[in-house]
């Protein structure tokens, strides 16, 4: 009888509070499902690799591996890298079975989750502003895939929402636009007393740093809005939950990707020439290379993932606009990756 096990993919991060907080996340799926031998692994940067946790499975009789990714959307990462890298693997070991499962996604774990944390932002300051003078901005991560941009924008409306927020706006660390800086200017000229904003992300990291580090800067400009940060996803025990539940689902049979806006399989608008693309992993180069400031892979792009140059990622069609990839190009935190979708 074939022995199941558990293998968390993660993204990977030169950010040592941001692997330890994806290890913190991996121990507590692993408490949810005490079922199963359970490791986890990294794309890219931090160790171990994800070839590695599966070898520990494998030295421990796994035969049957479950594999989620440990990434809130299905963009790049989800659709291409962790595949190819499970299947490469799966190749060269004939005996053993991975199946994949799917992406956090729009998840009302996941909105109860954020909306706690946006809560504890709320908490922090007194109650003169009313909610309708008070206006919300959602900060994604930001990818080259249309389908996961337009996720965070119904993240920030079922906040703002349910929350009953006057406004509410998004933002993105990197990749597409608007990014952070530009939004939040943005959102300063819409006559609001008081920001929240809200990174939804995972982990901390060069991302979640740089967000809060706009927000001082706008805050500069506009010492009459009180700018507010809010806490990130972390290992909120919801989002542990959703992980558990995404491994129930390969079982099940309930594991299917929402794929009806997938630039690779339908064309989607700006995106048309991408329908049918090889399934590939990009990131060979920075697989294991660690984390902190003693590596510098010096390729001088975005690898908060740009995906537009550099190591053979189709060019993303909006890499010129403005308020997007370009407006980042001098900022020295464009040089490290980090791992929060």
């Amino acid at each position: 009888m074939s022995k199941m096990g558990v293998m968390v993919c993660g993204h990977g991060s030169r950010d040592a509070d941001a692997v330890q907080q994806f290890q913190a996340v991996a121990r507590g799926i692993a408490e949810r499902l005490p079922q199963y031998d359970v490791e986890s692994g990294f794309l890219e940067f931090a160790t171990p690799i994800i070839r590695h946790g599966l070898d520990a499975l494998i030295a421990r009789g796994v035969t049957d591996i479950l594999a989620i990714p440990g990434m809130l959307f299905a963009a790049g990462h989800v659709k291409n890298d962790v595949p190819s890298v499970l299947n490469t693997y799966a190749a060269e070991h004939p005996g053993v079975s991975i199946r994949l499962g799917r992406d956090l996604a729009i998840d009302l774990k996941l909105i109860r989750a954020a909306g706690d944390r946006v809560q504890e932002a709320l908490d922090q300051v007194d109650d003169t502003v009313p909610m309708t003078e008070t206006m919300l901005m959602v900060i994604g991560r930001g990818t080259s895939d249309p389908d996961a941009n337009s996720n965070i924008s119904k993240i920030t409306r079922l906040l703002w929402e349910g929350k009953g927020f006057g406004w509410g706006e998004t933002g993105y660390s990197g990749v597409t636009f608007p990014l952070t800086e530009p939004a939040l200017d943005h959102a300063a000229r819409l006559g609001y007393k008081r920001i929240i904003v809200f990174p939804y992300f995972l982990f901390t990291g060069i991302l979640v740093k740089r967000i809060y580090h706009y927000v001082d800067v706008v805050q500069a400009r506009h010492p009459d809005i009180q700018f507010i940060k809010a806490p990130y996803l972390n290992d909120h025990p919801l989002v542990l939950d959703a992980f558990a539940e995404r491994v129930g689902e390969i079982l099940d049979g309930t594991n299917a990707m929402n794929c009806s806006l997938c630039k690779y399989r339908e064309q989607a608008l700006g995106f048309e020439d991408e329908v049918g693309l090889v399934q590939e992993s990009h990131h060979h180069h920075v697989e294991g290379i660690g984390t902190g400031e003693a590596h510098d892979h010096g390729h001088g792009h975005d690898h908060g993932h740009s995906h537009d140059h550099s190591h053979g990622h189709h060019p993303y069609v909006q890499a010129d606009h403005p308020l997007g990839p370009r407006s980042m190009k001098a900022e020295v935190h464009d040089k490290s990756g980090d791992g929060s979708t």
